[in-house]
């Protein structure tokens, strides 16, 4: 019974793409970076499988060591470095024109949103979701109002106390904001509870996103052919539950494994698809600008992994790839430009997969690897 097993390292970056400058990150390398800044960095499993060959085809030379895996490199084309761009890029749909993005929302789009709330918002500009905490959460306290803020993403972000404003009712907020959202083209809302109290407040794992509906991607396709789609942490809410037969959110790194190796222990009753973002190496390490816990989470995933080659079987296809960059030494807090890497099990040889030009030949490899139609969408498979 075939299936494929795809996991997205999010924001696991292994040097700046051709295109950087234009968005302000020529020369920022996550793992690169890493490498160098961290004492006794390594990722023993991934470096076997061959994520240093990934690193080094990234960075224009030639690698010349064994590899367990088949390994390579995805350069993004769509225009964007952002959550959603990426994964849906990945799933087949390359974006002609960015999602928007604000340093602040413009006055009258707020009364739009608070007329069609009810609420009245902190806030309304660009920061780090920790930092508006320390600035504006003493405030929200005190007055029961939500904070809104956004990044250099596509996003609208809603932050609010758990005993102020219930989750459920954070929720409905950005239900009620999504078409205004679509209409505006913005990628994300996010609803960012938080407990606490002044000086020490911390954000909860009840974060949800809700995001645009995509165009048909390869998992819709898939779920025409007869595959289930699962999807595991917040691929569900980056898709907008769009393809996805089944959805299982993680609160961590460590939970999304656990849910991995669960669904493997497990005989597929048919052909599926696990498809997996662990999210901890971008929102807490790499928007936080935390080196030593991007490393560490890092070293978690590699010691997992090397559990998991064992499991699989010539009808397992691994798929392990990024979204984007996160430079955890980079100024500001956003999200970076980069190659990311390309590492596959398969049957066969190990072999160089080369510098692919679009994050969308892992749709193809899917629609390839599970005998499906995907005539409208990019990619070529590898």
């Amino acid at each position: 019974m075939k299936q494929a097993l795809l996991i997205v390292l999010d924001s696991v970056g292994i040097g700046h793409a051709p295109d950087a400058a234009a968005f302000g990150d020529e020369g920022a390398n996550t793992l690169g970076h890493l490498r160098e800044t961290i004492p006794a960095f390594s990722l023993p499993h991934l470096d076997a499988a061959g994520l240093i060959a990934c690193e080094q085809l990234a960075a224009g030379r030639h690698p010349d060591i064994p590899t367990k895996l088949s390994y390579g490199c995805l350069t993004e084309v769509s225009p964007g470095k952002d959550t959603v761009t990426g994964h849906w890029e990945l799933a087949g749909v390359i974006l002609d024109r960015p999602f928007a993005t604000f340093e602040r929302f413009p006055d009258a789009l707020v009364a739009e949103m608070e007329s069609l709330t009810g609420e009245s918002f902190l806030g309304n500009y660009a920061s780090s979701g920790t930092v508006i905490l320390d600035e504006l959460g003493a405030e929200h306290l005190r007055t029961g109002r939500p904070i809104l803020y956004t990044s250099a993403d596509s996003v609208i972000q809603i932050a609010a106390h758990e005993a102020v404003i219930p989750v459920r009712r954070l929720y409905d907020i950005c239900v009620t904001l999504r078409p205004l959202a679509d209409r505006e083209r913005i990628g994300r809302i996010i609803a960012r509870p938080f407990l606490g109290e002044p000086g020490n407040f911390q954000r909860t794992g009840n974060r949800h996103d809700f995001a645009m509906r995509p165009p048909p991607t390869i998992l819709d396709h898939l779920v025409a052919a007869g595959v289930e789609t699962i999807g595991v942490g917040k691929i569900g809410d980056i898709f907008s539950l769009s393809g996805i037969t089944r959805s299982l959110p993680t609160r961590s790194n460590a939970e999304g494994c656990e849910v991995m190796d669960s669904l493997l222990a497990k005989p597929a009753g048919k052909p599926r698809l696990i498809f997996t973002n662990l999210v901890d190496f971008d929102s807490l390490y790499g928007h936080r600008r935390d080196p030593a816990g991007y490393a560490r989470a890092l070293r978690d995933f590699d010691e997992w992994f090397g559990s998991l080659l064992p499991r699989l079987d010539d009808e397992t296809l691994l798929i392990i790839t990024a979204d984007h960059g996160n430079d955890p030494t980079w100024t500001g807090t956003d999200h970076t430009r980069e190659r990311v890497p390309l590492l596959v099990k398969s049957p066969g040889t190990a072999r160089n997969l080369g510098i692919r030009s679009s994050y969308a030949d892992v749709a193809a490899t899917l629609a390839e690897w599970f005998g499906c139609a995907y005539d409208e969408l990019s990619g070529t498979p590898f």
